[in-house]
């Protein structure tokens, strides 16, 4: 999927991206689709820092409503619907638990938040709220016996790394050019646009030739505009690091919870690839760098010890079978705590020098609304009027029922039915697991296969040749760490020998495809 050296020593383009987590891909999506020349350059994979560390909600964010963030909450919960039809294969529908403490919040406050929660935006298919007696539902069961009412909303889940990806991928089926692997480093101001320096790995060195840059830099995005502006902005960033844990299913149903703390944040609990649950997140400052961030002991402790103020099977360190860690670039409001920093976004756009973007802040449901307002932005600095079309478009497999279309409603279960009735030789915990991944795109990427002895041996449980090569092909893996956490979640059941067997075939298939 990458052009070939002799045409990628130097490019021009209207657009250059430089960084391929969530908002950089959005944008290329949108600005591709708006008819504009895209290069999109990632130091590393695609979503492999803080886009791929997120608690994977699409949400409007309930506890921000405390903080008076009604335009942000209204914006997010808009989005939500938007997005579960365009992916419906990597999102889904997912009702949340409250269970009500007494010594945290009053019920009425609760039951007020959850009514403005309910009304600031339009549901079509999401229910409302209601309030529920735990020791009569399905969800108090795993609960101490202590807490008796709860609260019951809607938001959604996301495979946050795969909605990057399919992201880059339309883009590219666009007209897009995807470079990951492609630190930028270097920029200067080159007559009416940019002249930037990408060096890439498998490329070399690659001259590129701007109208505009965006710095969808996430973590480095203060770091990248210093270098490349010297000043010349006004806004900045807080680092906050978020952890999460991962530990074998605490409860059989297919809620999620949402916990108060009495420190004031809040964590979640939930279901997460059939046999675990996924728990947190943390709000700590960060400082250090942020490609190199990881859990600590002390964090662990914290979501083990916040999940047994509620559950009555108690857990502990002991208990971790994965964590992972992100920096959150926040914008910089002066808030005291890291919970109370906005999630919203500011984009600022030079006025004297051609166009150079900084997106400062974000949050991954509303990435499809900043791209549409900064493709807004950047057109009428470049003398464009091409209208956003993200809104009514399917993400790459999302066509669940209609080639090229949204779904008329959530029907993941009708697609799954369908996909295997035509695939009957699959074992079903493949074929549900490669229409989650790919939709309607694992059509494709089973190709002619008649037979498991088609897919090729298996390099890791559940992990044949075919899909492997489908990923380096289509999604720019390059790595098993690539393919294991960030393209699938295979990792969750893969030993050291599995990891090395995989990598070992990785590198002698792109040794024989060279040859």
């Amino acid at each position: 999927m990458i052009s070939p050296t002799s045409a990628a020593r130097r490019l021009e383009c209207d657009l250059l991206i430089v960084g391929g987590g969530i908002n950089g891909a959005g944008i290329a999506r949108d600005a591709a689709g708006r008819g504009l020349r895209v290069v999109l350059c990632e130091q590393h994979d695609l979503a492999q820092h803080t886009s791929s560390a997120s608690t994977k909600l699409i949400h409007g964010g309930l506890r921000y409503l405390e903080y008076y963030e009604f335009k942000l909450v209204r914006k997010a919960l808009q989005e939500r619907e938007v997005l579960l039809r365009a992916a419906p294969h990597i999102m889904r529908p997912l009702r949340f638990v409250m269970p009500h403490d007494a010594a945290q919040r009053p019920a009425w406050m609760i039951r007020a938040g959850l009514f403005l929660y309910d009304h600031l935006a339009r549901r079509e298919f999401l229910p409302g709220s209601e309030g529920v007696a735990l020791d009569r539902h399905p969800a108090g069961a795993p609960l101490q016996g202590s807490y008796r009412k709860g609260f019951v909303y809607s938001d959604g889940w996301v495979d946050d790394a795969r909605l990057v990806v399919l992201n880059a991928m339309d883009a590219h089926e666009r007209g897009a050019t995807i470079l990951t692997r492609t630190p930028c480093t270097g920029v200067r101001q080159e007559g009416d646009g940019w002249h930037a320096t990408l060096d890439s790995i498998e490329q070399g060195r690659i001259d590129v030739r701007a109208r505009a840059i965006v710095n969808a830099a996430g973590p480095w995005t203060g770091r990248f505009a210093a270098g490349a502006l010297g000043g010349g902005y006004s806004h900045g960033l807080r680092l906050i690091k978020g952890s999460h844990i991962i530990v074998p299913r605490l409860f059989d149903h297919d809620y999620a919870y949402i916990f108060q703390n009495p420190d004031k944040r809040i964590i979640f609990a939930i279901p997460y690839q059939d046999e675990f649950t996924l728990i947190g997140t943390t709000d700590l400052e960060y400082t250090g760098e942020p490609g190199k961030v990881t859990i600590s002991p002390e964090e662990i402790e914290y979501l083990c010890g916040m999940a047994n103020r509620y559950f009555s099977r108690r857990i502990s360190s002991a208990d971790v079978v994965g964590t992972y860690s992100g920096v959150r670039p926040l914008l910089d409001d002066s808030a005291s705590q890291a919970s109370a920093i906005t999630r919203d976004y500011v984009l600022e756009c030079n006025e004297a020098l051609p166009p150079f973007l900084n997106i400062w802040g974000g949050k991954i449901t509303t990435y499809r609304k900043l791209a549409e307002e900064a493709l807004d932005i950047l057109q009428r600095r470049l003398g464009r009027r091409a209208p956003g079309w993200t809104g009514e478009a399917p993400l790459p497999g999302g066509d669940l029922q209609a080639p090229g279309e949204l779904v008329a409603d959530y029907d993941f279960d009708g697609f799954l039915y369908n996909f295997r009735h035509r695939y009957p030789w699959l074992p079903q915990p493949l074929a549900q697991r490669y229409a989650r991944n790919y939709g309607s795109r694992a059509i494709a990427m089973l190709g002619n296969a008649a037979g498991l002895c088609d897919l090729g041996s298996e390099l890791a449980p559940g992990l044949h040749e075919r899909e492997v090569r489908y990923l380096m092909d289509v999604e720019w893996a390059r790595s098993a760490e690539d393919i294991l956490w960030r393209r699938t979640k295979c990792g969750l059941h893969a030993k050291p020998q599995d990891v090395e067997r995989l990598q070992r075939w990785m590198r002698q298939d792109g040794l024989r495809r060279r040859a």
